[in-house]
């Protein structure tokens, strides 16, 4: 339900994700978890994407889905942290139609947080930590 998400964020759909049923294709369901996820982390927690010494990776993803989208209808991304650890923090993702209390899809994504050069798992850094603390369930 959508009272259990922390943080939303709406996602317009593209006309290029639309596949040939004519709905978005399965796969662009794992670049909204990314997005919403990703953008939370730029804005609240500080992550660099570009220069920071400390950078998420994807360990496993998973997607349930119970109803499509089309272009040109937007996705309102809900983000929660079901697990928060030392290095790794597993996200629950809702991604809903527009007013709608139940989602169209509902997934995890596990980040690993390591040193960009050398892919060494690390602590989540303290900024991080405190944004995703946040998202708790």
């Amino acid at each position: 339900m959508r009272q259990e998400y922390k943080h939303f964020l709406t996602i317009p759909t593209r006309w290029m994700d639309n596949d040939l049923y004519g709905h978005v294709n399965n796969v662009i369901y794992y670049s909204y978890f990314d997005t919403v996820i990703n953008a939370y982390l730029i804005a609240e927690g500080g992550l660099d994407i570009h220069d920071g010494r400390v950078i998420g990776v994807c360990a496993e993803s998973f997607c349930s889905f119970k109803a499509s989208f089309a272009f040109p209808e937007p996705v309102e991304a809900g983000l929660r942290v079901g697990h928060l650890g030392r290095r790794s923090v597993r996200y629950e993702i809702g991604l809903f139609k527009a007013g709608l209390e139940t989602p169209a899809a509902t997934g995890h994504f596990v980040h690993v947080f390591v040193q960009r050069e050398g892919m060494t798992p690390v602590e989540i850094p303290a900024d991080i930590r405190s944004a995703l603390e946040a998202l708790k369930a």
